[in-house]
C-alpha cells in the first residue's frame, strides 16, 4: 500500500474511532487499489477515495415502542446512505443486538462496490436497528417496525433511498414496514422497498437469490479448473435465508451439503440436509437447529454438536453463509488441510482477513461477499424494474437473469484482477471493479 492510500486509511481510521468492523472493510479494500491510483491519477487528485469512505449522510434514530406487557421499550434506529453516485442508495435492514454505527458502515461501505458489480443503476447504503426479532410475538415485530417506519419514512423513496431485508428482516418485517410506510405517505410507491411478498409487489426469485447467487458464482470458479459441484461435500454455515437457498441449489447442481448451524451449534446429516425439514424447523416455526438432529434422528445420519465451530467438518466447497467474521484462520487452516478447494462468501465478509489469505495462500479458489452475494441485491434491482413497469416476472425469467448477472461479475472480476497484475484473485478483481465503476461516475457527478 502506498503512503497515498495509508494517509487515507489512517485519517478514515481517525475519524472513526472504535468501528472495527468498517476498519476491517476499508482495509480489505484500500489493500488492492494501489494499481488502480497509479493508473488513474485523476483519482488521486479528485480525492475520489477519501470522499467514498465518508458517508453521504448517516442518521441515526430513537425508536420506541410498546411490548405484549404494556411496557415501553427503546432501540436504535441507523440508515447510513453512504454513496449514490449510481442511483439511489440500495442495500438492507439489518435487526439484531449486535448492531450498532460500526456494522451499519461496514456493511453499507461493501454495498457500494457490490452494487456497482451487478451493473444495475443503484448506489450504496444499509440500516438496521439493535432490535432482535427472535422471541417476539407478531404482534411486538409489528410494533417495532411501525415506529422504525415512522422515522425511516422521511429518508427513502424508489428514486432517494431503497431498502431491503437483511439478518432478522424477512417478509414478515418488510411486510409491516411497507404497510406503515403506504399508511404515513398514502402512497402505494412499491418500489420504495425490495424483498415484498409476490402478491403485492415482489419479485419471484428475490428469496432465494442471495444463496443461489453464491452457488452460481462458486460454480464458475470451478468452471476455470475443470470442475463443477456435482459430487462434491459442501460444508455450509447458517441455516437462514441465503443459507437455506444455498443448500438448494449447490443439492440441484448435484452436490452434497452435509452441515446447518445457528448460534446454538451446528448439524452435520452425512446424508444430506433434508432441505423440507430444516426450513420447516427454519423458516416456519423459528425453531433451533438441534430440533433437526432430534427429528431425523430415526435415519441415523443426522447429529447436533453444541457450541464449536461448523468448520471443524471438512468438505470440498465451503460456503459461509451466516455473518461476519465467523471463519478465522484457525477455520480455514483447518478447512485447507480437509482439502477445500473452493470458499463462496454468502454472507458479509464472513472470513477474517487472515483466513481469507490463507485460502489465497493455499490456491483455494476465494469469492468475496461483494461479489458472490450480490445476487441478492441484484434480484431487489429486477424487483424494482418491476415495480417501475407494473410487471411480474415468471421464476424462469428472474431466474435466467440472476445467473446472466452472476456470471458477469463472475466474468468482471477474473477480467479485472488480470488486467491489474493478480490474475485468480476475485478480491482485488471485485474491489477495483467495483472502485472503477464509481469513480468515474463521482468524476463525471463533480465535487459533490
Amino acid at each position: 500500500m502506498n503512503q497515498h492510500l495509508l494517509d487515507i486509511r489512517d485519517e478514515v481510521m481517525r475519524r472513526n474511532p472504535g468501528e472495527v468492523e468498517f476498519h476491517q472493510a476499508v482495509n480489505e479494500v484500500f489493500d488492492s487499489l494501489e494499481p488502480v491510483t497509479k493508473k488513474h491519477p485523476e483519482f488521486v487528485e479528485a480525492a475520489i477515495l477519501s470522499r467514498m469512505c465518508e458517508p453521504e449522510r448517516q442518521i441515526i434514530f430513537r425508536v420506541p415502542w410498546v411490548d405484549d406487557k404494556g411496557q415501553v421499550q427503546i432501540n436504535r434506529g441507523f440508515r447510513v446512505e453512504f454513496n449514490s453516485a449510481l442511483g439511489p442508495y440500495k442495500g438492507g435492514l439489518r435487526f439484531h443486538p449486535s448492531v450498532y454505527l460500526g456494522i451499519v458502515k461496514f456493511l453499507g461501505f461493501e454495498q457500494i462496490f457490490k452494487n456497482a458489480l451487478t451493473g444495475m443503476p443503484i448506489g450504496g447504503g444499509k440500516g438496521g436497528s439493535d432490535f432482535d426479532p427472535r422471541g417476539k410475538s407478531d404482534a411486538e415485530v409489528m410494533r417495532f417496525c411501525q415506529s422504525f417506519m415512522t422515522e425511516l419514512y422521511r429518508h427513502i423513496g424508489e428514486y432517494t433511498d431503497v431498502p431491503a431485508g437483511d439478518i432478522g428482516v424477512g417478509g414478515r418485517e418488510i411486510g409491516y414496514l411497507f404497510g406503515q410506510y403506504k399508511r404515513i405517505t398514502n402512497r402505494y410507491e412499491s418500489g420504495v422497498l425490495t424483498g415484498k411478498g409476490v402478491s403485492w409487489g415482489g419479485s419471484l426469485v428475490r428469496p432465494e437469490a442471495t444463496g443461489y447467487g453464491a452457488v452460481m458464482f462458486a460454480n464458475e470458479m470451478l468452471k476455470t479448473r475443470g470442475a463443477s459441484f456435482d459430487g462434491r461435500r459442501v460444508i455450509v454455515s447458517g441455516s437462514g435465508n441465503v443459507a437455506l437457498n444455498a443448500i438448494e441449489k449447490a443439492t440441484a447442481l448435484g452436490a452434497t451439503c452435509v452441515t446447518a448451524s445457528d448460534s446454538s451449534g451446528y448439524i452435520v446429516d452425512e446424508a444430506g440436509v433434508d432441505l423440507d425439514l430444516l426450513r420447516q424447523i427454519k423458516e416456519v416455526e423459528r425453531g433451533r437447529i438441534r430440533e433437526y438432529a432430534e427429528r431425523r434422528g430415526g435415519t441415523g445420519t443426522a447429529h447436533f454438536v453444541a457450541g464449536g465451530s461448523v468448520w471443524d467438518v471438512t468438505g470440498d466447497v465451503a460456503l459461509p453463509c451466516a455473518t461476519q467474521n465467523e471463519l478465522d484462520e484457525n477455520n480455514a487452516r483447518r478447512l485447507v488441510e480437509g482439502g477445500v478447494i473452493a470458499v463462496a462468501e454468502g454472507a458479509n465478509m464472513p472470513c477474517t482477513a487472515e483466513a481469507t489469505a490463507l485460502f489465497q495462500d493455499a490456491n483455494v479458489l476465494f469469492a468475496p461477499g461483494k461479489a458472490a452475494n450480490a445476487g441478492g441485491v441484484a434480484t431487489s434491482a429486477l424487483e424494482m424494474q418491476q415495480n417501475a413497469s407494473r410487471d411480474a416476472w415468471s421464476f424462469e425469467h428472474t431466474e435466467a437473469r440472476l445467473e446472466e448477472i452472476m456470471i458477469k461479475i463472475h466474468n468482471q472480476c477474473a477480467e479485472t484482477a488480470e488486467e491489474y497484475g493478480a490474475p485468480g484473485n476475485y478480491v482485488t478483481g471485485a474491489n477495483i471493479a467495483g472502485f472503477v465503476k464509481v469513480a468515474d461516475a463521482m468524476m463525471a457527478l463533480g465535487v459533490i
